[in-house]
């Protein structure tokens, strides 16, 4: 009980006000810029991960070879070293082109099925998105920092579960299961990673095409199970309209 009392009591002492939301001075001008930067960067990203899926649907080309095609482009912008900078910009443009087109055939799916889930998952998840990296903003400095070690567990579950699915055979129940508790963890990176890209900056880490990558990586997570959720019920909806006609 203790604990709990402390919570609430932290919590209240830290009601969010007007004067909260414009509070910045936590954030050196210096890391806002860069800040500025790193969501530039991760808007060109998307919209050359959009340029990706649309390629797919004109020449079906998403598969296993974008797959790897992705992999080894962020592999080789890691690779490079910070000095190289147009060409480690080039190739996390590739890497969302190649990831793009890794998830088209999901997209073109929710094209067939009902094109109204795609833009409601995609609205969601920048919704999302814009609501837990202002938080991570505007919270103290390494407040969240601590949820990394746990979402990491997260993760690990995660890789069991496939593992135990592709072995034994997978029920709709635990791929549902696995498909919620990503949206989980990856909801949880994107506050971890916009505190850590931020505690690096004040360090002097101002790499902002990884720091691109990384939240990249995170939104594409979090939009595809949303949007995989989104479909699931969308069908759900539409066997029951059928059976009632019938």
């Amino acid at each position: 009980m203790d604990a709990f009392t402390s919570f609430f009591d932290s919590q209240s002492r830290n009601i969010w006000s007007y004067d909260t939301l414009k509070n910045f001075r936590q954030i050196s001008p210096i890391v806002q810029a860069h800040l500025k930067q790193v969501y530039l960067t991760l808007c060109c990203a998307l919209i050359a991960s959009a340029v990706g899926a649309y390629l797919h649907i004109l020449w079906n080309i998403g598969g296993y070879l974008t797959t790897f095609a992705c992999l080894g482009t962020i592999i080789w912008l890691l690779s490079t070293p910070p000095c190289e900078e147009q060409k480690r910009v080039s190739l996390l443009m590739a890497s969302a082109v190649f990831e793009g087109a890794s998830i088209g055939p999901l997209i073109d799916l929710a094209i067939q099925i009902d094109p109204s889930v795609l833009v409601a998952s995609f609205v969601g998840t920048a919704l999302a998105f814009a609501c837990f990296s202002g938080a991570a903003m505007l919270a103290r400095r390494r407040e969240y920092l601590y949820l990394g070690g746990l979402l990491s567990s997260g993760v690990s579950v995660l890789l069991w579960l496939h593992f135990a699915s592709s072995i034994f055979g997978g029920s709709t129940a635990l791929f549902m299961t696995e498909i919620y508790l990503g949206l989980l963890v990856f909801v949880g990176y994107m506050i971890v990673d916009t505190q850590d890209i931020i505690e690096k900056a004040h360090l002097g880490d101002l790499d902002y095409v990884k720091h691109a990558l990384t939240l990249f990586t995170d939104f594409v997570a979090v939009f595809v199970r949303i949007l995989i959720i989104m479909l699931k019920n969308s069908a759900e909806k539409s066997e029951k309209k059928k059976k009632r006609r019938d």
